[in-house]
């Protein structure tokens, strides 16, 4: 009967030490179920506050759209008459301008004599090129293209030499 206690005696405890190592084996995937989900959360909060910006940065970019045609017609209508009388014109032109450029409005610069860059330009036509050296280049830019803090709202519409 000795012989039997102490063999149950041995039983027990090696059942403990494997409830033990279990136990421990379970606390160690709890920390790590629980730093895993610490860091998900955390990449979560990061990538919502970076939508949240983009969002606040092209939040206008609707209105600012709507109203490229009108700042296009500012600009052909003071190409169109150069004289003293239309002071005005231009004086509201470059007021509306420098409004819009202060919500995040920029110009795309003038792209005559550059490669067509898809990125930025709108292909409209080709023509035959004046020179060898203007094949595949912009010829005329139609309508010019504009960014919204670094995102393109509207493709430069350009003339291209045939290669």
């Amino acid at each position: 009967m000795a012989k039997k206690n102490k063999k149950n005696k041995k039983e027990e405890k090696a059942k403990e030490v494997k409830q033990e190592l279990t136990a421990e084996e379970k606390i160690a995937q709890l920390k790590d179920k629980h730093l895993r989900l610490f860091a998900e959360f955390e990449n979560f909060k990061k990538r919502t506050a970076k939508e949240r910006m983009d969002l606040y940065k092209t939040a206008g970019e609707s209105v600012l759209t709507a109203l490229l045609p009108v700042l296009d017609d500012f600009e052909r209508s003071i190409k169109a008459s150069k004289n003293q009388e239309d002071e005005g014109v231009a004086l509201i032109y470059n007021k509306l301008k420098s409004i819009l450029e202060t919500k995040g409005l920029k110009a795309m610069e003038d792209a005559v004599g550059q490669e067509l860059n898809t990125d930025y330009h709108e292909a409209i036509t080709n023509i035959p090129a004046p020179s060898d050296d203007m094949k595949g280049k912009i010829i005329d830019v139609i309508e010019k293209g504009y960014f919204l803090n670094e995102k393109v709202i509207r493709y430069a519409k350009v003339v291209v030499a045939n290669s």
